[in-house]
């Protein structure tokens, strides 16, 4: 669908975490004005596309994005207005040209992403259709996916002493997206009953999971098969499963896995990892090692890849060519996806139908810097991708995505689950 670009403007707006990130507005010859926010995340890969700070201290603690505003409504804008764009992937690769970085690091990964995302959009309103019908992948079919809710937090995004970053719900047994919904929000409140019962605290980390101090990942799974249990579901595939996201490249340091007090190896780490799927209902385990592991991420995937879906975050920061070299070496079986990780929405599509081909695996991500943009909803239904997490059944910027998957179900008879 062509796209002729009228206006560009962004604005420095903030996350739900109170730091700055940009909204971009697009304008089209074609009638079309579209919003898009920007995601911003905290734990982060090294070969993620570069977000663009200020580095003046004097505001946000040199974490402004003014810089990026300005690139959106100077050059990049000066760029794309009044030029017919074939489609999004003319208008993503123009301002890739422009960039002329393999990481995006002059013009802002933040900054292109932006104009990215309200392009897609843009497309859309001009075709009459919902933005999912718009985000697809060759060989599938819209699907709506498995929500998995972040109920714990830890790691870089919760004040506590528990270094696993991500302890999530997944009601694989859930009949419909609704539903689905349904149970992620009562087990979350069995939790907070649950962990308020026991003395510990229910105060929330950047992605509205709870942030109690427990140091070991066994006992935080324990407390959660418990909490399913309480709110009346089964703790399991067929009805609630679990998920994690350690995170590891956090907690790893000169070659060893530092958890709870111990150090361990790659593959008492894999051990570990083991027990834990052996022991409790774990369907699905993210970065259970570091991105600099590759040799453990082989061993890994060898060990657990015939059992659980073993999703790369750090190691492929949703690229192309990290995903390629990663299905030829056998590391890991699924890749998350986040559009600002790579930074145009052509990139990511890209990214999900390498995965597609291989067999691999796509799970859609939010980032723990939010805004209320649904996109990632719109796409991961578009992709069929089968499942997605965007965060606890709480704060609005999380629930805003959630909701967006209710209502497309609500207006379209479309599937839902893994597929």
């Amino acid at each position: 669908m062509p796209i002729t670009v009228t206006d560009l403007h962004a604005v420095e707006i903030l996350d739900s975490r109170a730091r700055p990130t940009l909204a971009v507005t697009l304008t089209s010859a074609e009638g079309a004005v579209s919003r898009a926010g920007v995601p911003s995340g905290a734990s982060t890969g090294s070969r993620e596309a570069v977000e663009l700070r200020d580095g003046d201290k004097s505001r946000f603690g040199g974490q402004g994005v003014r810089t990026a505003v300005s690139n959106v409504n100077g050059e990049i804008r000066d760029a794309l207005r009044g030029r017919v764009l074939a489609d999004l992937a003319a208008l993503d690769e123009a301002m890739i040209e422009l960039d002329g970085t393999d990481n995006k690091s002059r013009l802002g990964a933040n900054a292109i992403v932006g104009v990215s995302m309200a392009a897609a959009r843009a497309i859309s309103m001009i075709a009459g259709l919902p933005l999912w019908r718009t985000l697809s992948l060759p060989e599938a079919s819209p699907r709506l996916p498995v929500p998995h809710f972040n109920v714990v937090n830890g790691g870089v995004h919760a004040p506590n002493e528990l270094d696993f970053q991500e302890f999530t719900l997944a009601p694989l047994g859930a009949p419909n997206e609704a539903e689905a919904v349904r149970a992620g929000a009562e087990v979350y409140g069995a939790l907070k009953r649950r962990l308020a019962g026991k003395g510990l605290s229910t105060g929330l980390g950047d992605e509205g999971g709870f942030a109690p101090e427990i140091a070991s990942p066994e006992d935080v799974l324990t407390v959660l098969v418990d909490s399913i249990e309480d709110a009346g579901y089964k703790a399991g595939r067929d009805g609630v499963a679990l998920a994690m996201d350690p995170a590891s490249s956090e907690f790893y340091r000169n070659g060893k896995y530092h958890v709870a007090g111990e150090a361990l190896s790659s593959d008492d780490m894999i051990e570990r990892y083991a027990k834990i799927v052996e022991h409790f209902p774990v369907w699905l385990l993210e970065d259970g090692v570091a991105e600099s592991d590759w040799d453990g991420w082989e061993r890994l995937t060898a060990r657990l890849g015939g059992r659980i879906e073993l999703v790369g975050d750090d190691i492929l920061c949703t690229n192309p060519k990290i995903i390629k070299e990663a299905i030829e070496r056998k590391v890991g079986n699924a890749s998350l996806i986040k559009v600002n990780q790579i930074g145009t929405v052509t990139e990511t599509l890209e990214a999900m139908r390498i995965c597609q081909e291989a067999g691999w695996g796509q799970f859609v991500s939010h980032r723990s810097g939010e805004t209320e943009d649904p996109f990632i909803a719109d796409l991961a239904v578009g992709t069929g991708c089968g499942h997605m997490k965007t965060g606890a059944p709480a704060r609005g910027e999380r629930v805003a995505k959630y909701n967006r998957l209710i209502e497309i179900e609500d207006g379209e008879h479309l599937p839902y689950g893994l597929g």
